[in-house]
């Protein structure tokens, strides 16, 4: 029988269901396990934080043309303030690339209420809960593909290009396409910061370009192996694909 027929996500008719109905999911016990155990001994630095500590929802306007992928929510990042990229250093960098390009209202994100607005983009992750040391399990990652393979299928009308930032959502996000509609390449197209793929729409509508780009952790931007100025110029190229610039 087919487990994918039975998922809560394939139901949903709309974007706004899908965020609200993500945020209760509990089908990995470890993850459910590590998000919760951070939110009870917290960081230092954030004792006086109410911690979010459930699955993170995609975040931007439904009829985003341009997606942006990472990897999953940090422990006491997005796990805290419940918002994809905000309340840490790769949040930092991403959001200000973003508003420098006119596509962000501001340039920072520190939680849920702090105003920010996404323009024409949309963010979100291919593992939804907070891992052990930013390191999601081949089996986690699979069994949370529904989710953001049905975001996208909501999203087809709209979405012209997708950023991938690492190579883990890379290698997460063509599966998800190809499961919303999308034709990808045998053998599947290698990641590397500025590739560049066109995934056509297997009804004939409306082609997708899938881009490579590092992640925005401080671990690629402290080595300078993405400076702020590659990651704006990367997500300019991509916003042009999909008609934002």
């Amino acid at each position: 029988m087919d487990e994918r027929h039975h998922h809560p996500a394939d139901g949903v008719l709309d974007l706004a269901q899908l965020d609200a109905l993500v945020t209760g999911c509990r089908a990995c016990p470890r993850l459910v396990a590590w998000r919760e155990e951070a939110a009870r001994v917290k960081r230092r630095s954030y004792q006086d934080w109410e911690y979010w500590a459930r699955p993170i929802p995609g975040f931007g306007p439904p009829d985003a043309a341009l997606v942006l992928v990472g990897l999953a929510p940090a422990a006491h990042g997005a796990n805290r303030t419940g918002r994809i990229f905000t309340g840490d250093p790769s949040g930092d960098l991403l959001y200000q690339a973003l508003y420098d390009l006119g596509l962000a209202s501001q340039p920072h994100a520190v939680g849920r209420d702090d105003g920010l607005v996404l323009h024409g983009v949309r963010i979100t992750d291919p593992v939804r809960c907070a891992p052990p040391d930013n390191r999601p399990t081949p089996a986690e990652r699979d069994t949370c593909r529904p989710w953001i393979a049905r975001e996208f299928e909501l999203m087809r009308p709209t979405v012209r290009a997708v950023v991938a930032l690492g190579g883990f959502a890379w290698q997460a996000v063509l599966p998800a396409l190809a499961a919303a509609g999308r034709q990808v390449p045998r053998p599947r197209p290698v990641f590397g910061h500025g590739a560049r793929v066109v995934l056509p729409a297997a009804d004939g509508g409306a082609p997708l370009e899938l881009f490579g780009c590092y992640h925005v952790s401080p671990r690629n931007t402290h080595t300078g192996r993405l400076t702020p100025a590659m990651l704006r110029e990367l997500l300019a190229e991509a916003a042009g694909a999909a008609g934002l610039r």
